[in-house]
């Protein structure tokens, strides 16, 4: 009889700590899917501004044809930036780095070509560029509040994996910290448009 209540007792345990488990699992993995879903629409939004930029350079290209080199900057900027991606399950701080660097280069880029308009006041008055720069200007503001979301998931994400007791399943099951998106270097710096 004592037998069958020690045994009654452990089997209890069992199923209450698996149960536990099973929980903490599933929530670590709701968080986390929370965070991968805020990268995903991160890095959409930035593919609308890279949608958005062979527009623009077109129109700029009828108004200001001895930009070259500024229109070429753009769209090299704009490839390279495309060309960099972001994998949820193998991102390291290194390729949030250089995602962040080549979309910077491209946010530098577009600031020399919107600073063009000012020499070209045809170009300025011109309905298409100025669609296509609201357009931009909304997408800016798109990417910032998408990062925002982004950190804010990823810091949620980052306290449970941490967090006592679920940290030791964290380990077991291969959770890891994410990384968040920080200011590039000279941010705190107002950019300069010089041609």
């Amino acid at each position: 009889m004592k037998l069958n209540k020690t045994l009654i007792g452990i089997i209890a345990a069992v199923v209450i700590i698996g149960a536990w488990a099973a929980s903490a699992y599933n929530s670590m993995v709701g968080v986390q899917e929370d965070a991968t879903t805020a990268l995903a629409n991160v890095q959409s939004t930035y593919q609308r501004r890279a949608d958005l930029i062979p527009n623009l350079v077109e129109t700029v290209k009828g108004y200001a044809a001895h930009e070259k080199q500024t229109l070429e900057d753009v769209v090299a900027a704009r490839s390279k930036a495309t060309q960099v991606t972001l994998d949820p399950t193998n991102m390291t701080p290194e390729k949030l780095k250089e995602f962040q660097q080549a979309q910077g280069e491209l946010g530098s880029a577009l600031g020399r070509l919107i600073a063009i308009q000012e020499n070209y006041p045809d170009l300025k008055a011109n309905e298409n560029f100025r669609d296509l720069q609201a357009q931009l200007e909304g997408t800016e503001n798109r990417i910032n509040e998408a990062r925002n979301k982004y950190n804010e998931a990823v810091q949620n994400y980052n306290v449970v994996i941490r967090s006592f007791p679920k940290n030791i399943l964290s380990g077991m099951f291969g959770f890891s910290q994410m990384t968040k998106f920080e200011a590039e270097a000279g941010a705190e710096k107002a950019p300069q448009v010089k041609f």
